[in-house]
């Protein structure tokens, strides 16, 4: 009988797992690692902190037992991780396991993207938060024109991968950008998510008047694009989605500022130094990888990771305000993804 554990006091099943696999990235995007707090003397994780593609798959199966049915591997940048085919091809042989993902800045695609797919990688989430060069390769901190994420978005699409693009939307940066990457993604067939700029980490500088609406984003878009609401594919999905009339196309909207979905949130995070998290915005982890090294047993880290998501009563986006984003302790993004 299938297995999936639900915390009784906010009723939300786990049943989806973001695994960063590596704190570090080939940009310094202001959003998650800005060049000014990530400089080229920034000391990351020693390798021995990061967890071993061994321990990984051992969590996952633990994960899988009780219910996850979709793990999506982040960073930093999981593709600076070493041989990530190796453990996206142990993850693939989990039985219960229905999907795995990964979100990318697809520089490294076309070198990677045919190896994941024969691995078992069935989609990439793609970040790209402009078409122009210039400004692009500001918000990267690296000066890295679109070149690159484009090559490694058509390596994605001809390997046969599922390919969504990811645009985080800050006001006065890129907003004016919100049109050309709809009619791009309209034209190519992908599926274009915009994100409300959020209050990760503690290193983004992140205050309320820099966040684009999804209200506003989507009237902006009915003025030149026709479209109608699509419901949910499952419980706990994160996007609003709309879809291009006369098309297969969708477009998808990620609200956790403006329209919270923390009731609906079934998601667990481990981190690339094996910290559990239960809240992109709590910086409260709970150690797994010392437990685990510790010596104990699959039944006592199944007990743990029970208690861990069962305790949990992180209502963060519902709560937010101004002071609570200054006060709160928050985990850096380049430790647990997105």
């Amino acid at each position: 009988m299938e297995k999936t554990i639900i915390n009784d006091k906010l009723n939300r099943p786990l049943r989806d797992l973001r695994i960063s696999v590596i704190d570090r990235c080939n940009f310094r995007c202001q959003y998650c690692m800005p060049a000014d707090q990530f400089g080229s003397d920034f000391e990351f994780l020693p390798r021995s902190a990061l967890l071993t593609y061994e321990e990984i798959e051992r969590l996952a199966k633990i994960f899988v037992s009780l219910g996850v049915k979709k793990i999506r591997l982040t960073g930093g940048e999981p593709l600076l991780r070493r041989d990530l085919p190796v453990l996206v091809e142990k993850l693939s042989g989990i039985e219960g396991l229905e999907d795995i993902g990964l979100t990318t800045n697809a520089v490294l695609l076309p070198k990677l993207a045919q190896k994941l797919k024969d691995a078992g990688l069935k989609r990439v989430n793609i970040s790209l938060d402009s078409l122009n060069d210039e400004l692009f390769g500001k918000i990267n901190g690296r000066g890295i024109g679109t070149g690159p994420v484009l090559d490694g978005i058509q390596a994605a699409k001809q390997a046969g991968l599922g390919v969504k693009l990811n645009m985080v939307v800050k006001k006065g940066l890129n907003d004016s950008e919100i049109i050309p990457m709809a009619s791009f993604c309209k034209e190519n067939g992908f599926e274009l998510r915009y994100i409300e700029y959020m209050d990760v980490g503690s290193t983004n500088g992140w205050k309320m008047d820099d966040v684009v609406t999804k209200k506003e984003i989507y009237h902006l878009l009915k003025e030149h694009f026709e479209m109608e609401p699509v419901g949910p594919a499952y419980f706990g999905e994160v996007a609003k989605h709309y879809r291009y009339l006369d098309t297969d196309v969708n477009v998808g909207f990620i609200t956790s500022v403006s329209e919270s979905f923390c009731s609906s949130c079934t998601r667990a995070r481990l981190s690339a130094n094996g910290q559990i998290f239960t809240c992109l915005f709590n910086g409260n982890g709970h150690d797994i990888r010392n437990f685990m090294r510790n010596g104990a047993t699959d039944e006592e880290i199944t007990a743990r990771i029970t208690g861990i998501w069962n305790n949990r009563t992180d209502r963060y986006s519902d709560e937010r305000t101004a002071e609570t984003n200054k006060n709160r302790k928050k985990i850096e993004m380049s430790y647990i993804g997105g």
